[in-house]
Parts: C-alpha cells; structure tokens; sequence
C-alpha cells in the first residue's frame, strides 16, 4: 500500500463543475441530491466500482458491484484514513486497482473508494477529487444540518428547564441554569401565561418561526408542553417597561386560524407562574365556546390565599407528613399526580406508567387515601399548595391543627364558595347546578352520574361544559385546578353530592 502525492490544486475542478451542473439539475427534478448519487455518478463515469464508507466503516453508498463488506487490504488501511493518518492511499492487487480518499476537516473521516480492473484514464484520475469535493460539500451540509437540529433541541430542552424552574416557584434557580446569559423573561418583575392550543406541528413551527439566536423568544418564553400535544405554554413578560412581546402575535394566529383557542391568565410575580398557568388553562376551557376564541381569566382570587395563614399551614403539615419520609420522586409524582394524568406524569418525567402507578401507590398509603377520589386529590392539592413541598411539612406538627372541615368555615372561605356557586343558583341553571353534584359525587364519571339522574353521558357532559362557562373553570380537561375548586366551594357551602354512587 503507498500514499499518493496531493493532486494538483485546479486539478478536477472541470468535472466537479460538471457533477454540481448535473446535481443541480437533478434537484430542480427531484429534492436535494445525497452521496449516492455523487457515487452513482462517479461509477458511471469512470466505469469502476464506487464506495463510499462511514468513519465507522459502514457502506453508506455503492455501486452494484461494490463489496458490501471491506475487504482485508481495505481493513488494514481504513482506519488511518478515518483517523487522518492517511489523505489518500492506493494498491493494486489481483488485478485490481484501488484507491481510496478521506473526505472532509472532520474525524472520523468517511472515505471514498474506487475499484478499477485496469489503469485509470487521466480524466477518470480527475474525477476522483471532483466527487469528493462535492461529497465534502454535502457531508458538511449533512452536519451543519445536524448540529443545527442539535442546537434546536437543546435550545427545547433548556425552554422546558427554565420553564419547570418558574413552576416550581425558582426563577432564581432558572436564572442559575443559564449561567449568566439570562433571558429577558427573567428578569421580568410580571408575567402573564397565554395557553395556546394548537396542533402539534403547529406549535412547533411557532415556536421556531418566533425564536431567537439564544434559543429564546425575545423576551418571551415559548413552551410546548410536555403532557399536552396541543398545547404551547407562552410566558410573556406584563412589565410596562418590557419589550414588546408576542401577545399580538398569538391573538393573530387564533383570528387568521379557526381551529386555535387562547387562554390568558391574570398578572402574577415572576415566581408565581404555576398560578398563572392554571389561571390560563381554566380560560382556556372558557376560550373553548367563546365567539372569538380567546378568554381572560375572570375567577376569583384562589382560596388557598383566603384561608386563615396560622390554622391553614397547621392543617397542611399534618395532612402531608406522613409524606416527608418519601422519597424525592414519590413526592414529585405525588404532587403532579393531583392535576396531571399518570400517562402525562410517565412523558414528562420520563418514566414508565407502571413506575408513575408505584410511587402513587406508595403516597397513597402513606397518607391514607386513594388519590384516584377527586376529593382526596382536591385535599391533596391545596394542602400542597399551603405548605410548599412535603419535606418542608416534617417538624413538629400542632396539638391543634385543625380539620379540613373546622377550616372551610372560616368566613372568607364561605364568601369565596358563595361567590364560585352563585352563577349555577340563578335561574335557568339547577339542571346544571344538580348535575355537578352528581358528577363529582360519580368521581367525575360521566356515565355513572348520567346513570344516578336518569340522563344520557352526552347530557351530562354538556351540562358539565355549560357549567364550565359560567364558573370560569376547566372541568373537562385533565388540568385538575378547576375541579379542585369546584369540589372546595361544594364542601365549604355543605352542599355535598346529594347523590354517592357506589
């Protein structure tokens, strides 16, 4: 085996002009050219047998008679000309002329080889160069594509961080992740959530179509969310001060398409993004039958700011003790699992189903209930959201805590369920306000409410969607915070499901 000397510099350049004038054609025809072609090509022209191998050693491309696996002198020298020992080398053996190239900067190089059973013409010899330049040019194009597909995901990825961080109540924790290049978002003193949904394609171009070169979106935050396929999480800076955001542009996107709905949240601290979400999502419901498609947040103040501070964190340790002793991923399913689905629970912390129904199980008899009871989960959720995380709930617990019961009669909390009911007591709304007795007394069962009135599941479902409307809250989805409402201001009023069905 001996090395060639280079090729002359303007050597080939004749012929790769040729080989780009024929791919050009062939992409007007068909869509952008790949190595087989380029090595189709070469074969035809130099009536030889072309290969072209990955830097691992694989046949990426060839001719017919191409050897499918390297034969023993190829073995021996391939991997110096992947490594960039070697540029070029050549042999001839058993009548057989080789020659065999390394393309591109980068290591591993992949290697073009060229099987010839007599001596090559000098314009063949040329032709050579010429298609391992163009190879060159689309293996740069193929990783340059590659990267920017990598950068891409990472840029989702880190989206998801930041975002996951706010939720959680961590804006500095988020602003940590970005070691130093902070996005404008966070330093927002105000945000709002625009909850978009969208189709799952559509949201990935938007979010593309409105990114940054950081990853970002200006001094925005787009989301897809990670449970819901439709939809795109949008963190929007409310700052006066801020730069203009893309509030115009998603109320555009749901005028020019028929299919899109808006939820908006209320005004929150940067820290309190997890309100706002919630309060997008439950608008987002409202959106759903609304004539333009987009609604503001128009509830009431949520009622685990109502509650009386001392008795209500007394409560809450109490109820999440027996918590403190789990483990860290029981506690962070645990406290998904109040509002979110266990197979979205499985996708958005990259476990399986069984897992996700395993650390539930083990909540579920550490605190003594079954978490698949709306009303055990709508305990759950505001015990979570008065004391914070469970591992903070484990010191002393008060002699004097008091029940859940004792502290939905504190008087603010009896205003807020007067207020949260009084659309279903106006005129014209038993039906509704009798069918949500049933509904949550069925655990939100459709059919066995339906069963327990005497009505279809459709009839019911429609009651239940009406009744979204006039509370202002997301009962269908699976977004839990709405039905947590309504299954509080049903206990604080005393107007418990008249009907339990068994």
């Amino acid at each position: 085996m001996a090395e060639h000397d280079e090729e002359t510099p303007r050597q080939g350049v004749g012929a790769e002009r040729e080989l780009l004038r024929e791919l050009t054609r062939q992409m007007s025809r068909d869509a952008a050219p790949d190595v087989g072609q380029v090595v189709e090509w070469l074969g035809r022209r130099t009536n030889a047998e072309v290969g072209l191998l990955t830097g691992g050693g694989v046949v990426a491309a060839g001719t017919a008679g191409f050897p499918r696996r390297m034969p023993d002198w190829l073995a021996r020298v391939f991997p110096r000309l992947a490594l960039g020992d070697l540029a070029t080398a050549a042999e001839q053996s058993g009548g057989l002329r080789v020659r065999c190239e390394a393309i591109g900067p980068r290591v591993p190089h992949p290697v073009l080889v060229v099987i010839d059973s007599s001596a090559p013409s000098e314009e063949s010899r040329s032709l050579v160069p010429a298609a391992c330049g163009v190879l060159a040019a689309l293996h740069a194009t193929r990783e340059a594509a590659a990267m920017s597909r990598s950068v891409r995901d990472r840029a989702r990825q880190l989206r998801f961080a930041v975002l996951s961080a706010l939720m959680e109540g961590q804006p500095f924790l988020a602003r940590r992740m970005m070691a130093g290049a902070v996005p404008a978002v966070l330093d927002a003193a105000a945000v709002r959530v625009y909850l978009l949904r969208c189709g799952p394609v559509d949201r990935d171009r938007i979010s593309e179509t409105y990114q940054d070169a950081e990853g970002f979106h200006g001094p925005d935050l787009l989301v897809r969310c990670p449970v819901y396929s439709h939809h795109l999480i949008c963190v929007l800076a409310a700052d006066a001060a801020a730069p203009r955001g893309h509030r115009e542009v998603l109320l555009r996107l749901v005028r020019e398409n028929p299919r899109y709905t808006l939820g908006i949240s209320g005004t929150h601290p940067l820290a309190a993004t997890a309100e706002a979400y919630a309060q997008a999502a439950n608008a987002l419901a409202v959106a759903r039958d609304s004539p333009s498609r987009v609604a503001d947040y128009q509830g009431q103040s949520p009622l685990v700011h109502l509650l009386p501070e001392r008795e209500a964190l007394a409560w809450a340790r109490a109820f999440l003790r027996p918590l403190s002793s789990a483990p860290r991923l029981t506690i962070n399913v645990t406290r998904l699992a109040t509002d979110v689905p266990q197979a979205g629970i499985a996708r958005l912390l990259g476990i399986s189903r069984n897992t996700v129904r395993a650390h539930v199980r083990r909540a579920e008899e550490a605190l003594g209930t079954d978490l698949n009871d709306v009303s055990s989960r709508a305990a759950l959720a505001l015990a979570l959201g008065i004391a914070g995380h469970p591992l903070d709930a484990g010191g002393d617990v008060e002699r004097s805590a008091p029940t859940l019961e004792e502290l939905f009669r504190a008087q603010p909390a009896v205003v807020w369920a007067e207020a949260f009911l009084s659309p279903l007591r106006e005129a014209g709304h038993r039906d509704l306000d009798a069918t949500l007795r049933a509904w949550i007394g069925a655990d939100t069962d459709a059919q066995r409410a339906a069963t327990s009135l005497g009505i279809s599941r459709n009839t019911v479902r429609a009651r239940v969607r009406a009744a979204e409307r006039l509370l202002h809250r997301a009962l269908l989805s699976d977004t839990g915070s709405g039905v947590h409402d309504l299954v509080h201001a049903l206990r604080i009023s005393q107007d418990t499901p008249v009907l339990t069905v068994a």
